[in-house]
């Protein structure tokens, strides 16, 4: 059996972060409920794959963006899962473009264990701006 995802926060975190994507995207529960926790797993992803530049799909960023606004659960949260700050940086490149980060991010999270949501997590990049933007361990690069 698959873990849960949502264990790795509290329910009231869990609630708050679903309510953002909800007001911030006119998602319904379901949907908000799915990008949390698809966010959540990818945040693993990149806790477990240190250096490697995953995107999150351009469904889950919003998650990522309405998790860092609490900021002090966030930064708990990193240093519970990671030991480390995860970082986002807003930027478009190559690798991000080419599906190849996208690709690289899918393998890594079905590595975690836990379930991927694989509507929310295209096979190719669906937009070709600044949609998709990497974990990283520290801001050089």
């Amino acid at each position: 059996m698959s873990r849960d995802p949502r264990e790795l926060i509290s329910p009231d975190l869990f609630d708050k972060l679903t309510e953002r994507v909800m007001k911030d995207e006119g998602h319904d529960r379901d949907m908000a409920e799915r990008v949390v926790t698809q966010t959540l797993v990818f945040l693993v992803a990149c806790a477990q794959n240190p250096g490697a530049k995953l995107a999150p799909s351009n469904a889950t960023d919003p998650g990522w963006h309405a998790f860092i606004l609490h900021t002090k659960a966030y930064a708990e949260f990193c240093d519970r899962v990671a030991g480390r700050f995860i970082h986002h940086l807003p930027i478009m490149n190559d690798d991000i473009r080419s599906g190849n980060a996208l690709a690289r991010t899918v393998e890594a999270l079905h590595r975690t264990g836990y379930p991927v949501d694989g509507e929310l997590w295209p096979e190719a990049p669906t937009c070709m701006n600044t949609c998709n933007h990497p974990c990283h361990d520290s801001d050089d690069d």
